[in-house]
């Protein structure tokens, strides 16, 4: 019989749920020190800004937070043979995508959500992400500001604890009828397509959140039901959804493209393009369904 691992034989789950927890914490202490302008802990520098000829919060808090988790998960654990691939690292000019091969890999964003980052919101995250083979198993979605650490086990269950360690619970919401439900929306990405499509699905309501991990964490409180991303001139990375993605199916909802098929990690150019659907689950299958129909009628050139 196959056995669905979640984590290397040789790591023990409960040591390394408390390592990612202790970075976890970290990097609040580190970003929430950035967005308020103050000496950050553990030795790294307080940002320039632009003008000073920096570059500025943003860039500080995320290689900060790009080290701090880098260094821990090579360095505070005994397993080696995995993986890390971060949105900071991605972007270095000595890295190299073709040494990435291993099955187990960490998927990382050090800060999602710079917008609102910038303009002071509590809708900033950190991603957390653990795949195999190409697969999301272990979630992490960090909300410094709201001191939520969201924690998500495929075949496990889903919680949030707060940073003295109490666990919260959390449920959908129970609406079903496609008119009654909320949807959760970028603020800053809301090309003509999507405007098309959602018209057509005619949620019930629409709350406009930054994060990806912020927008998950609002659907598994209830606040909210179902999340789309259509990509365009850009897509979104593979940081972006698996580790909200790795949450949100722990808690069993679902977070598929359009068609139904499985999102894939570490393929083409770490992009997670097209029509992506993350819901409750209670019936994303007739979202998905009515979603097909739009393209299929409206934007078939969008499914080519």
């Amino acid at each position: 019989m196959t056995i669905d691992l979640v984590v290397p034989e040789e790591v023990e789950l409960t040591t390394l749920l408390d390592e990612l927890r202790k970075l976890s914490w970290a990097s609040a202490d580190v970003l929430m020190a950035y967005a308020r302008g103050e000496e950050p802990p553990y030795g790294f520098q307080k940002s320039l800004t632009v003008e000073e000829g920096g570059d500025g919060p943003v860039s500080a808090a995320d290689m900060a937070v790009n080290e701090l988790l880098i260094s821990g998960l090579k360095n505070n654990l005994s397993f080696k043979d995995w993986d890390i691939l971060s949105e900071e690292t991605s972007k270095e000019e000595t890295f190299q995508r073709d040494k990435h091969k291993k099955d187990w890999c960490w998927i990382l964003d050090p800060l999602d959500g710079t917008k609102d980052f910038l303009q002071g919101s509590e809708n900033y995250a950190v991603h957390i992400a653990l795949i195999y083979k190409q697969k999301p198993k272990i979630g992490i979605v960090l909300i410094p500001e709201k001191n939520e650490l969201w924690i998500g086990i495929i075949g496990t269950g889903a919680w949030f604890e707060n940073r003295d360690g109490i666990k919260n619970h959390f449920s959908f919401s129970e609406r079903l009828d496609i008119t009654k439900l909320v949807l959760v929306s970028s603020k800053n990405h809301q090309q003509s397509i999507l405007k098309n499509l959602l018209s057509t699905l005619c949620f019930g309501e629409t709350k406009k959140i930054g994060s990806v991990g912020c927008k998950v964490a609002s659907i598994l409180r209830g606040e909210a039901d179902v999340y789309i991303s259509l990509s365009g001139k850009t897509s979104p990375k593979d940081w972006d959804m698996a580790a909200p993605h790795a949450l949100i199916e722990a808690a069993g909802g679902i977070f598929t493209h359009a068609d139904g098929t499985n999102l894939i990690y570490k393929d083409t150019n770490y992009s997670q393009s097209g029509c992506l659907i993350a819901s409750h689950g209670k019936c994303h299958q007739k979202i998905c369904q009515k979603a097909m129909e739009f393209f299929s009628l409206e934007e078939p050139e969008y499914l080519v």
